[in-house]
């Protein structure tokens, strides 16, 4: 019988070997929180198709960040639910808007916690498209001074970080260049460079009331097959001026993960969006397949192909079993030898 000189069981074998050999390694510091906050008092309505995740007031809010931080969350992403809405999204740009508001709330009372915002009019328009709408689409130039006024007033509200989603072309210089221009050259932009018109974001447009009247998202959010326009797209955002660049969805697009980590030497984020997370709650609910196991080693993946940073509603969920010393190949319970 012929032996190979090298049997990956010797490592394997013992514990302290595997913990010391592991190549991919994940902290609590890369995980950022997504949170929806909703105008109102008294509100903690959970999203019927994401178990565990909120539409919350301001004062819930507050609660809930404070919860994640002490476990560890550097950092929260906000969305939010205003009072009203119109053909503009003026609550988005709004000096005492919903997320302006809750940003406030946050710096003051858990003021360790990097607060991120979410740039985008989806949640704000109500035809529930990503900026103005001309001639049955969404007029990029025109919805490039609103994005810019939004995210000034994110700055100007407290706001550490700012993460444009809308996919106009042109809004990372754009945004750049308003927060250059009024003292906030210190803030930093977190670019969804890479965002796909996937069928992955159903939930999240329950959570956030941000389904489109009419049509779809195709002509601005990228072809889900597409792969070098994902290089092309990041480029443009790093000649604008990211300082991080964000590929969403983030399982099905590993491989575009990897681009980016391989293409340039900026930080990295990926978004587990709304529908990854849903999925695996269903299945965990139907008894088909560990929870914290799979939720895991989906974490790991994302880093293994090149992920610095997490945005995912398992943020706390991945938090509490880092404390607990959770290893994924040795916590199964499904039975496999």
């Amino acid at each position: 019988m012929f032996y190979p000189t090298f049997r990956a069981r010797r490592i394997r074998g013992k514990e302290v070997f595997r913990n010391m050999v592991r190549e991919t390694a994940l902290s609590t510091n890369d995980l950022i929180y997504p949170m929806f906050s909703a105008f109102g008092k008294g509100i903690r309505k959970e999203i019927s198709s994401m178990p565990g995740i909120y539409q919350q007031s301001i004062e819930n809010i507050v609660a809930e960040a404070q919860e994640a931080y002490e476990l560890g969350v550097p950092a929260v992403i906000l969305f939010g639910i205003p009072e009203t809405k119109d053909a503009v999204g003026s609550d988005a740009y709004a000096e005492h808007g919903i997320i302006q508001e809750t940003i406030r709330a946050l710096k003051k009372q858990v003021p360790g916690l990097a607060v991120i915002t979410d740039v985008c009019m989806c949640e704000y328009t109500d035809h529930g498209h990503c900026g103005i709408i001309k001639d049955g689409d969404v007029d990029n130039d025109a919805t490039l001074e609103l994005l810019a006024r939004e995210a000034l007033s994110h700055a100007q509200a407290g706001a550490d970080m700012v993460a444009p989603s809308d996919m106009m072309d042109g809004r990372v210089m754009a945004i750049r260049e308003i927060l250059d221009n009024n003292g906030f050259a210190n803030i930093p932009v977190m670019s969804y460079a890479v965002k796909y018109a996937s069928g992955y974001y159903g939930p999240f447009r329950e959570a956030a009331e941000s389904t489109p009247q009419f049509g779809d998202r195709r002509s601005y959010q990228m072809d889900p097959g597409n792969r070098l326009e994902a290089v092309r797209e990041a480029q443009m955002d790093v000649e604008e001026g990211a300082d991080i660049i964000m590929v969403k969805p983030g399982l099905p697009y590993l491989d575009i993960v990897r681009e980016m980590r391989n293409a340039f030497n900026l930080p990295v984020a990926v978004y587990n969006v709304s529908g990854e997370y849903s999925m695996i709650k269903a299945a965990a609910q139907m008894g088909w397949i560990d929870e914290e196991r799979v939720t895991m080693e989906t974490m790991l993946s994302f880093k293994r192909a090149g992920a610095d940073l997490i945005l995912t509603y398992h943020a706390k969920e991945v938090a509490r079993l880092l404390h607990k010393g959770y290893e994924v190949s040795r916590n199964s319970r499904c039975g496999c030898p």
